[in-house]
């Protein structure tokens, strides 16, 4: 590091602050320039992928394939002391899962890595070299001590802590002397006073005085990692990046990263700062909600396209506010001039119904309900196991026959192994003093369902059993109709409650139900 700072502060000389005018160029889409679009979607692994960064990555996502641009996954891990273990493998496992895949990344490799900061520092320190040539950046020896002091000062004085530029007029013989004491310095960039205006896609013409509110900030650190302004700027830069969607908060940073583009001579892109997503009741929403991260949405059984569905169906950009979309076709009523200043606000109560939606879309595929079928083979062995008395319901007809029929009734593919559907794969344990409790004619009724299905060119449909049902009552004196059902559906699965009696003999079919019933007699 002490080589490395050598070399950057050879060529650096003091400059006084200078207020060097700003054109202002009209900002569009930029999608017509004939330049390609690529965005990036580039988070920290210091947390494993919530919904907000999910949101983030989708806008971007979305605006790249409505221009036939480029998706990419760039890491900022530049603060080493932070990283999570595991995180930036969880990050492009679940933008995978969630159905948008990076054109680029880590993983994946491509034109402009590599794709983890960490693995750019050299690309950091030419650019930090140039600055320290023009002056518009200078080397910090202040200690972490009187940084800390000037915070407590500042806060004590109810005043917003800044750092008070105190190394900014150093001369080179007071830098020369500074640096043989301490060889590690930090790296400052020097503020404008006259920030440059530019016109945000979302928020419209802005202009942040930062110099009047902030320090010079620190670019470099002494441990030769840059800090996330210099490090944006300098990718966004090398990798192309036409467009920055990116969360509203760091709207008021912009005016810096164009004052670093300023400096280093080089065009910056277009910017586009998206509202907030916070919870239902405004709060922000937090990683230490657990519940927040897209593993806890996968492993609970919501579908990709439902969370893609209700972060988009809460905000703005769309055309419409209808529930169901699907991805292509949220690219394709994507608008990002219509995106509003206001926050989203996410009603993950809704999130069920969203997800009923997308799985009885699926299920109405007959190449997806295949899946479906997998994938609800492996949650029944899961769930019950050694229970099942009777492998046969493991079988895809089977399965599939269970999807077709309870489609729309279900919100998770989870829901159809929950005790209100074990008698789908296990028999229930009914009793007969059970059903007598229900009606006392327990034996006349079973063998009247027997002889219903046994009857000649009976079709075991929903509509033809429901009517046959309704005549089961009739001559049973002091039997009501209803408890006829309801001795039927006990004796069947066990519960009080369920689908009507006809959709559960189509479910179970005619062998299982007349082994259920015979069951019934024999105890």
């Amino acid at each position: 590091m002490a080589a490395l700072l050598k070399r950057l502060l050879q060529h650096w000389r003091p400059l006084a602050a200078s207020g060097r005018p700003v054109g202002r160029r009209e900002a569009s889409l930029g999608t017509d320039t004939g330049v390609a679009v690529r965005v990036r979607f580039a988070p920290s692994p210091t947390g494993f992928l919530h919904l907000g960064g999910l949101r983030t990555a989708l806008y971007n996502y979305i605006f790249a394939k409505k221009y036939q641009g480029s998706f990419i996954l760039r890491l900022e891990d530049t603060d080493q002391t932070r990283l999570v273990p595991g995180a930036a493998e969880n990050i492009e496992d679940m933008l995978e899962w969630a159905g948008i895949p990076p054109d680029e990344s880590p993983r994946r490799g491509g034109p402009a890595g590599p794709y983890q900061q960490s693995q750019r520092l050299e690309l950091y320190a030419q650019a930090t070299e140039a600055l320290l040539k023009t002056g518009a950046a200078y080397p910090c020896f202040c200690s972490p001590q009187r940084l800390e002091l000037l915070k407590k000062e500042a806060l004590r004085n109810h005043q917003t802590p800044r750092y008070d530029n105190r190394c900014r007029n150093l001369n080179q013989e007071q830098v020369a002397q500074k640096l043989a004491k301490d060889p590690k310095p930090s790296i400052r960039f020097r503020l404008e006073e006259a920030a440059p205006a530019f016109q945000d896609l979302v928020y419209g013409w802005n202009r942040h005085d930062v110099a009047s509110v902030e320090g010079d900030p620190v670019i470099m650190k002494s441990d030769g990692f840059p800090t996330y302004h210099l490090a944006c700027v300098v990718d966004d830069h090398h990798m192309g990046i036409s467009h920055v969607l990116r969360g509203s908060e760091w709207l008021i940073s912009t005016a810096k990263h164009l004052l670093l583009y300023q400096a280093l001579g080089w065009q910056p892109p277009h910017f586009a700062h998206l509202p907030l997503l916070l919870n239902r009741d405004g709060s922000k929403l937090s990683k230490r909600q657990g519940d927040i991260f897209l593993e806890h949405f996968a492993a609970d059984g919501f579908l990709p396209d439902s969370l893609l569905d209700i972060v988009t169906n809460c905000g703005s950009g769309f055309a419409g506010n209808q529930m169901g979309r699907t991805l292509p076709e949220l690219i394709t009523q994507f608008d990002l001039t219509q995106i509003t200043c206001h926050s989203a606000l996410l009603d993950l109560e809704k999130l069920p119904e969203f997800n009923r939606l997308h799985l009885q879309r699926l299920v109405s595929s007959e190449s997806q309900r295949c899946l479906l079928v997998g994938k609800l083979q492996a949650l029944v062995e899961e769930a019950f196991g050694s229970q099942l008395q009777n492998r046969d319901v493991l079988n895809p007809a089977y399965m599939e026959r269970i999807l077709l029929l309870r489609q729309g009734h279900i919100c998770r593919l989870q829901d159809l192994v929950s005790p209100v559907y074990s008698y789908l794969w296990t028999r229930p344990a009914v009793g007969r003093v059970q059903l007598e409790a229900i009606s006392e004619k327990v034996d006349v009724i079973a063998k009247r369902v027997l002889g219903l299905l046994e009857r000649s060119g009976m079709t075991l449909t929903q509509d033809a059993l429901s009517g046959e049902l309704k005549k089961l009552s009739e001559g049973l004196e002091g039997t009501k109709h209803s408890n006829v059902m309801k001795l039927l559906r006990v004796a069947l699965s066990g519960q009080q409650q369920g689908p009507p009696i006809a959709e559960m003999m189509v479910s179970l079919g005619p062998k299982e139900v007349k082994e259920r019933i015979q069951k019934v007699l024999s105890s």
